[in-house]
């Protein structure tokens, strides 16, 4: 019998994720001496505080896997990722509402992910995508009361037997290799400007 080691779920899988302190904080910025009690809020904040003291704004990205931040949204890799390059566009106000939002920040969120569409297509190769929000924990939202878009590339026959019957998932790259090769392609994505009023 073939043993597949998942480490990084463990957390997530038995619950202590949530039950820990400072959620969304990777050791290596564990000096951040804050709690917003927020995965998102807190993943933001502390690589704020590494960049202010001192720590390569590539550097803290990378501990925490923001691909890119825009003026009111980011993009993020998923940390439980569905399938590989599963990312995420965030808006930087803590907000469980789509209609809640500024309206600038919801068209950023949109163009966002136009961009994460383009590049997921470009490095994935993908047969489909999905696209999405999940507003309430109801609807499935892992973090209900911060909203954030989900972007999923989907290949023909993903979901195979052992998502089905070990509701396990099989993830053939690294959350650090689908960083590096993420932020390589946006670097190179032209950035869509906002159309003039």
């Amino acid at each position: 019998m073939d043993h597949l080691w998942t480490p990084w779920r463990y957390a997530y899988v038995t619950g202590a994720e949530k039950k820990m302190p400072k959620r969304g904080v990777p050791e290596a910025l564990a000096a951040w001496p804050g709690d917003t009690g927020c995965v998102l809020c807190n993943m933001l904040a502390a690589v704020d505080y590494a960049i202010e003291h001192g720590m390569a704004r590539e550097e803290a990205e990378a501990h925490t896997h923001i691909l890119e931040r825009g003026k009111t949204c980011f993009m993020v890799l998923n940390a439980y990722p569905y399938n590989g390059g599963h990312l995420m566009v965030v808006p930087y106000l803590h907000e469980a509402s789509l209609a809640a939002l500024p309206i600038a920040a919801a068209e950023e969120l949109m163009r966002q992910t136009r961009r994460a569409e383009r590049v997921l297509r470009a490095v994935y190769k993908p047969d489909g995508l999905n696209l999405g929000l999940n507003l309430g924990e109801s609807a499935g939202a892992g973090v209900a009361e911060h909203l954030h878009l989900h972007a999923v590339p989907r290949w023909s026959g993903d979901n195979n037997f052992m998502s089905v019957l070990a509701e396990t998932r099989i993830l053939p790259e690294m959350l650090d290799e689908s960083w590096r090769r993420l932020r390589e392609a946006l670097a190179v994505d032209a950035v869509e400007a906002s159309p003039k009023s």
